[in-house]
């Protein structure tokens, strides 16, 4: 006899539980976020349920720490130089990674290019969203070079495709051709039959994520699972399915220009600072080597309103460009439009220019903007996005052969930055004459090695003045 099923409510921003609706989370404050939610059966029914789904059960039996071996596993290499950056080197053997984003960004494109470059790996792609003729057109697509000639052989690839929703049959299929590497798109489609709610529903994404955690754990196969985006940019489905995988992977861009981001949310076995970037063209995404070329290729001389920061990303320094706009507000309350930078930050730039500067910007809308709709997290860009403000509101360029970089303080001050050699080497590379650091960069580092000319500041007033005189 089937035990009973026990109702509860979770909420779909945190995951947090409770036994009856409330209308505000107690744990996130969000209102209106709980949704009835069907637990699993009881422990004996639901194991029989994993088992008859193919899903190793064995139990587990504790060990002293001093036994358990740490020896590091090799990382799966995926032929892709920008993944396997924000992975932390690879894929790791028995992880499990989500990879989110808007419709249309290339999320598949992405996952099916890169397991088409995978060597000596036999990998499994389950599609609950389109059909094996589909997929096939975009491999032939991805499978073309620039030159319009056709790569490697698919008979010399192990790619196997799996067009199913069911959880239990795809389970079938990963016995039946025991990949390497299990890729799930997307998990809002995937169903098990255990469950009686539709797809994409609490209940369901939240079991199916389980069951195929528990899949990569016992069997040591790492879980590439795709997943939607709701309209407020955050993963589709209950938070607690960020909490269940190791790597949340956000690729994201504007659908306008032809790059895209690749970031890390979070990661279990490497840092989430780090970035890769795209380029979208016909025949798929080609990984970007040098950003900042690609960023900085409009020839802007002798315009206003444009300043160039060297910024980070992880351990990766590029050169961004920062475009401002200001003009005389045309309505009552001036506007403050921020694209691709923090929008309250630039209040905050814009309220330290008021008071320690000196310029009247109360009424005027402020305009800012980073080129080639990136979105920079960097707080080194303070000191460009200030300059670039400046450059517009007076009407003056500032030399194309000037790079800066340092965070901006309340009281004007131009504070220090991290990896502040690596942001010099950079500019000095693309052919940059001068930069403007923070003065307390110069302390600890060696930089008289830099054949570039270092100009040292520590208020917002003197930037200013070595940049407009």
């Amino acid at each position: 006899m089937k035990s009973k099923s026990k109702i509860s409510y979770v909420c779909t921003e945190c995951g947090y539980d409770s036994v009856k609706w409330l209308g505000k989370c107690p744990s996130c404050g969000q209102w209106n976020t709980f949704k009835e939610f069907r637990e699993a059966a009881a422990a004996p029914d639901r194991m029989r349920e994993m088992r008859a789904a193919g899903i190793d059960t064995g139990s587990s039996k504790a060990q002293k720490l001093h036994e358990i071996s740490a020896d590091k596993e090799p990382r799966i290499d995926l032929g892709d130089s920008e993944l396997n950056r924000v992975l932390g080197g690879g894929m790791v053997p028995g992880s499990i990674i989500l990879l989110g984003g808007e419709p249309g960004i290339g999320k598949s494109t992405l996952t099916l290019q890169t397991v088409l470059n995978i060597r000596d790996c036999r990998v499994l792609y389950v599609s609950g969203e389109e059909s094996a003729s589909q997929i096939k057109m975009r491999a032939d697509r991805l499978m073309v070079d620039e030159d319009g000639n056709g790569g490697q052989r698919f008979e010399d690839m192990d790619v196997s495709i799996l067009c199913e929703t069911n959880l239990e049959r795809v389970f079938d299929a990963v016995h039946d051709v025991e990949p390497d590497i299990l890729v799930v798109d997307s998990i809002q489609t995937v169903f098990t039959e255990t469950q009686e709610s539709s797809p994409g529903s609490i209940v369901q994404v939240r079991e199916c994520a389980s069951m195929l955690l528990r899949y990569a754990k016992t069997s040591g196969t790492p879980v590439l699972l795709i997943g939607h985006i709701t309209k407020e940019g955050t993963l589709a489905g209950p938070k607690i399915l960020e909490h269940i995988v190791d790597t949340v992977l956000q690729f994201e861009g504007d659908q306008n220009h032809v790059y895209r981001i690749l970031r890390s949310i979070k990661n279990r076995f490497g840092s989430t600072a780090e970035l890769g970037i795209y380029e979208m063209q016909q025949n798929g995404l080609r990984q970007v080597d040098n950003p900042s070329e690609l960023l900085l290729n409009e020839d802007h001389e002798g315009l206003s309103g444009i300043a160039i920061s060297s910024a980070m990303e992880g351990g990766r320094p590029f050169l961004v460009e920062s475009q401002a706009l200001v003009s005389t507000a045309a309505y009552g309350t001036p506007q403050r439009s921020a694209t691709g930078f923090d929008q309250k930050r630039l209040n905050m730039l814009l309220a330290v220019l008021e008071k320690r500067v000196g310029f009247k910007l109360i009424q005027k809308d402020v305009f800012v903007n980073i080129a080639g709709g990136m979105k920079i997290n960097d707080l080194a860009m303070d000191l460009s996005i200030i300059a670039a403000v400046l450059s517009s509101n007076v009407d003056t360029p500032i030399d194309t052969g000037v790079a800066m970089c340092g965070e901006v303080g309340l009281s004007g001050e131009v504070r220090a930055v991290s990896h502040i050699e690596q942001r010099i080497a950079e500019a000095e590379k693309l052919g940059f004459k001068t930069i403007i650091i923070p003065k307390r960069n110069m302390k600890g580092n060696d930089l008289s090695k830099f054949s570039i000319e270092i100009i040292a500041v520590g208020k917002v007033e003197e930037a200013l003045r070595a940049l407009f005189g």
